[in-house]
């Protein structure tokens, strides 16, 4: 198929109509972790609550991803990618009239159904519109800005929560959507496999749906029940099935909707693991900093989002600047030091411990801040390109999808297990802080009741006022304890990812699987 210029009319139009539609999804994403806070007091929601605000999304978009990616590859790219987007706007606008949490993550469901459609669109879009030369460089170029506008949700977010207009996190979509429509429908010709008439895989699309809806349930039901009641454990073991049958599918499936084949070249499996792990770490790793700021450190969400900004500065000036480098030498040097550095800025995040407030922010928490921001600079573009430059041309849109999905996986693995990990970690560390405190029974359980409420834990009203502020510092002390623990755990899954690319990619020219 025919292919343009990154500089040409036509190849500008395609990057600033991508990057507008893909920047409205991530920024949601980025924002929503700052305005938590906010919403949960507002909504008056649990933590457990909060995990399902988030996971609603992420398991949707995971769910559905893949076969997004096949429809544009099948029924043509710019028409599944419009659909996505104007999906996307309808549950956003959804979302920021929500007057309940259940209402909340209903419509976040529809947000997730059209970002399935929506995510895998971008890139499939770049990948098969412009040259192969300058592929890695507009992959970078669209890496770079949508990762400025992901980085900036924080400080709008922030700004916006602390003017009591949460809602406004969701409502900002519905004029960028609209914006990325009107050019994809003027300005950008549509793109499809002319060649690819076959069915798409509706079996493997409810299989692994189902299969993850039953693993986040359960890993979410654990702190409430217990690893150890059948809502738990049940729920796990069956959704384990639903991944095994699902895989079974695929490797029957004429038309499946994850062609294992493609996992045959290694630089595509390699970056996939890494994706997984990498991001994994990262998702958890950024909302457990968010929530430590405001909640245990005093900062406002403004200024919790504007932590953030040297990660940003760094995207700017590096992401791009990687890209068309790993086109000239190949992405494993990147792919290997990337995640390292980024697992080495999550490590040093989790050392600490209570501090003043903002004021000693560049003492404490943007040394942390910086590296991991270094290290994910490094590593997107580079990343994006192997998966991408890994396929042949009419595969661009599964490769995207899965790529995005192992992204979204990752997401919704991380925050169900860390959930109920920090939980755990939380209360095992409350119940040592209060067990000098002179509690009869029934205080000391309902001191710990408020465990799942994680950072936003407050001292009962029926505690005795004298052992208020002893419980509010054991409050306190035990997050930290299970926040270091969480991004100790994250640190490794960094460095996991790199040792991902250590072992399986390579910077030889493969032969794509299904060419």
């Amino acid at each position: 198929m025919a292919t343009v210029a990154l500089r040409s009319t036509a190849g500008k139009w395609i990057m600033v109509s991508t990057i507008l539609a893909s920047a409205m999804a991530f920024i949601d994403a980025t924002a929503l972790n700052v305005v938590l806070p906010s919403l949960q007091k507002n909504l008056k929601a649990t933590g457990a609550d909060l995990f399902w605000i988030l996971n609603a999304y992420l398991l949707m978009l995971a769910s559905l991803i893949l076969i997004g990616g096949a429809m544009g590859d099948k029924l043509g790219r710019k028409k599944i990618f419009m659909a996505g987007i104007f999906i996307f706007i309808i549950g956003s606008a959804a979302c920021g009239l929500s007057a309940s949490v259940i209402l909340l993550v209903i419509f976040r469901v529809v947000q997730g159904i059209g970002g399935a459609l929506m995510i895998p669109g971008s890139l499939s879009l770049i990948s098969s519109s412009i040259n192969a030369k300058e592929r890695g460089k507009a992959i970078g170029t669209w890496s770079a800005f949508t990762t400025v506008v992901t980085m900036g949700g924080p400080v709008l977010g922030g700004a916006l929560a602390d003017a009591g207009l949460w809602r406004y996190i969701f409502f900002i979509n519905v004029p960028i959507g609209v914006a990325a429509l009107l050019m994809l429908a003027f300005k950008v010709k549509e793109i499809k496999d002319e060649d690819n008439k076959a069915g798409l895989d509706f079996p493997g699309a409810i299989t692994i749906a189902l299969g993850l809806a039953l693993i986040t349930f359960g890993f979410l039901r654990v702190p409430a029940v217990g690893l150890h009641h059948i809502q738990a454990y049940g729920s796990l073991a069956a959704g384990m099935l639903f991944l095994i049958v699902f895989i079974l599918i695929e490797v029957k499936s004429p038309n499946p909707m994850m062609p294992l084949k493609l996992f045959k070249n290694s630089t595509f499996s390699g970056a996939n693991l890494l994706t997984f792990f990498l991001y994994a770490g990262l998702g958890a790793g950024m909302l457990f900093l968010s929530l430590n700021l405001v909640q245990v450190q005093g900062y406002s969400q403004l200024q919790s989002g504007l932590t953030f900004l040297p990660f940003t500065v760094l995207m700017v000036t590096i992401a791009r600047f990687a890209g068309s480098l790993a086109d000239k030498h190949g992405p494993r040097l990147f792919l290997i030091a990337g995640p390292a550095i980024a697992g080495s800025g999550l490590l040093i995040l989790s050392f600490i411990k209570q501090t003043t407030g903002p004021s000693a922010y560049w003492t404490t928490f943007f040394p942390g801040v910086l590296v991991l921001g270094l290290g994910m600079s490094f590593t997107v573009a580079p990343l994006t390109a192997a998966v991408m430059g890994s396929v042949s041309d009419h595969f661009s849109g599964t490769a995207s999808g899965i790529n995005n999905a192992m992204t979204r996986i990752a997401s919704v693995f991380a925050n169900a297990i860390f959930g109920a990990l920090a939980v755990l970690f939380f209360s095992g560390a409350l119940q040592k802080q209060i067990s000098t405190i002179p509690l009869n029974a029934k205080d000391r359980q309902t001191v710990m009741q408020q465990a799942s409420d994680l950072g936003n834990a407050r001292v009962p009203a029926t505690i005795n006022a004298a052992y208020k502020a002893v419980i509010e510092k054991a409050y306190h002390t035990g997050f930290i304890s299970a926040y270091s623990n969480i991004m100790r755990i994250s640190a490794a899954l960094g460095f996991l990812g790199a040792l991902m690319a250590l072992i399986f990619i390579r910077n030889k020219t493969l032969s794509p699987p299904g060419k």
